[in-house]
């Protein structure tokens, strides 16, 4: 296929922006859509091919956006509907796709739908949440536990039911089985489709739906697995990733479809993502693409676990089309994850340049592109309700949602003229975007580069993939097309390693790390990349 037959997402390089983090405007020491359209040069001067926003809905913010009150409202802390408006069409000015989060899987008990639906087991939206009557003695109907801790089951006493809830009880599950509640749900997203929005990311959308059985999840042996809370003792066989979610994808599907060429994402957080992964995108009737946590909760970063997350979609595009992220706003930052080593800049560039060669979309993290690290936010300055339940071992959360450097002098580093939401990094005001904007060797500037190679090469953005047989810290593939052939390589670990003979060092360079690898020698350096065009 042609690069004119492609559809635009295919390949294409998405930045995630935390809206509460980005950049305060108003000085409530939170960030809002004013202050991303202030920053959509910067953006656009990145090479990136569009966005997409956390939640910026109607909320209390229990879970700091994703506990809806309202799918078809801004919130005031972030600003007006207008102001969404004028951050769309300004993005689009820049070439700029907009990419935004629906949340279907819950809503917050504040909304509407369950305010009503509480109030009696015969009312019109009395089935559009999960209900179930108590066991005998008084206990919830079944054994599924909550990923933020507990019991998936709070007990509501006007209906003298327990209402299921996967994450924390002010998120009650929305019933989608039901298809009112469906056809409510799609009435939201045309609201934004109707607004101009590019697409989709979907929420926890392998939660939307419920074993109609209500059976008891398997236990899960928790030998040789770090356990923070009882969700990871057993398997979620009954309360995720039901037979069912696929057809309402379909529905969505068509929906997005009449708006034209729309971008649509699963996430998929689940302890077997890929036959979910490859349900929900198989094909031309699904989603366009999905992703797991295969890199966002891994401790370690290895060439094997590359080879096994990517040998999962090297097929043809039938299969499916992934999306990767090393780094977003639910798992601490790759940098402090991966790395404890001297030269965090260098291991930050490499990570980057790993994730734009990999074959799907790659997503980039609001500051991944300064190579941020991980914020140690104390006790006392949580506000992650994860974080604040199963301290101290803890998603850390909120050490990847700190607010985000732009200058180096000032206060905040130049987010906020107030008290930030959550503290700044001790060291980011020295990575901030001022200073690595003057080092044309910085993070920044490299990364800017690697997307100017990535917009250049379709057989970064859509070519096939194959490994080649290498030692274990070395990572080597290959990415081919029609128009173009390439060789990618990864030195991943702390010390030199040489290149087989059989892998082709003789292409021309179209990016590479700081230090020249020895090309006649076949040996390359400690955290080393190269991508070489045949």
């Amino acid at each position: 296929m042609s690069q004119s037959e492609q559809p635009w997402w295919r390949g294409a390089v998405l930045y995630q922006i935390y809206p509460r983090s980005y950049l305060d405007t108003n000085g409530d020491g939170i960030g809002d859509l004013s202050g991303i359209t202030r920053k959509l040069d910067y953006i656009a001067s990145l090479g990136v091919d569009g966005i997409w926003i956390s939640p910026f809905f109607a909320s209390p913010m229990k879970d700091f956006g994703y506990d809806v009150s309202d799918y078809c409202a801004v919130d005031p802390v972030f600003g007006t509907l207008e102001d969404f408006d004028q951050l769309l069409d300004r993005a689009h000015g820049y070439g700029l796709k907009v990419i935004i989060d629906q949340v279907y899987a819950h809503t917050s008990d504040a909304h509407a739908w369950f305010e009503e639906s509480r109030q009696s087991r015969d009312n019109p939206r009395a089935d559009w949440y999960v209900w179930q009557d108590p066991k005998a003695d008084g206990t919830p109907p079944n054994n599924w536990q909550a990923v933020f801790g507990g019991a998936a089951w709070t007990w509501d006493a006007r209906r003298q039911q327990y209402f299921m809830h996967n994450f924390l009880p002010e998120q009650p599950q929305l019933n989608v089985h039901n298809p009112e509640v469906q056809d409510a749900l799609l009435a939201t997203a045309r609201f934004w489709l109707d607004r101009g929005v590019d697409g989709f990311r979907l929420d926890a959308i392998n939660f939307a739906m419920h074993d109609r059985a209500f059976r008891d999840n398997p236990p899960w042996d928790p030998a040789g697995r770090t356990i923070t809370r009882p969700f990871d003792l057993q398997r979620r066989v009954y309360n995720q990733s039901q037979p069912e979610v696929p057809e309402f994808l379909e529905r969505v599907r068509r929906l997005t479809d009449e708006y034209g060429d729309r971008y649509t994402v699963a996430e998929v957080a689940s302890d077997d993502p890929l036959p979910t992964m490859r349900a929900y995108t198989k094909g031309d009737e699904r989603l366009t693409a999905a992703y797991s946590f295969d890199f966002l909760y891994a401790s370690t970063l290895t060439a094997g676990r590359v080879r096994r997350s990517q040998g999962n979609w090297i097929g043809p595009l039938e299969e499916g089309w992934p999306s990767w992220e090393f780094s977003n706003h639910d798992a601490p930052r790759c940098v402090s994850r991966w790395y404890d080593g001297p030269d965090r800049p260098r291991f930050a560039k490499l990570m980057n340049a790993l994730l734009l060669c990999l074959r799907g979309n790659p997503i980039l993290y609001q500051g991944e592109e300064l190579g941020l690290t991980q914020v140690d936010v104390p006790f006392e300055a949580l506000q992650d309700p994860e974080a604040i339940a199963n301290w101290p071992r803890t998603l850390g959360r909120d050490g990847a949602r700190t607010p985000m450097p732009w200058e180096e002098a000032g206060p905040n580093a130049g987010f906020s003229s107030g008290k930030p939401w959550l503290p700044v990094g001790p060291d980011h005001p020295g990575l901030s975007v001022g200073v690595q904007e003057q080092d044309l060797d910085s993070v920044l500037n490299f990364t800017r580069k690697l997307l100017t190679v990535r917009r250049g090469s379709p057989a970064l953005k859509w070519g096939e993939l194959s490994f080649l047989d290498v030692p274990e810290s070395l990572l080597a593939m290959t990415r081919t097309c029609e128009e173009e052939s390439l060789t990618c390589l990864f030195n991943l670990g702390a010390e030199p390693v040489e290149i087989p003979e059989p892998v082709n060092l003789g292409g021309a360079v179209l990016s590479q790390s700081e230090g020249l690898i020895d090309r006649e020698g076949r040996i390359m350096p400690p955290y080393a990349f190269v991508i070489l065009r045949d």
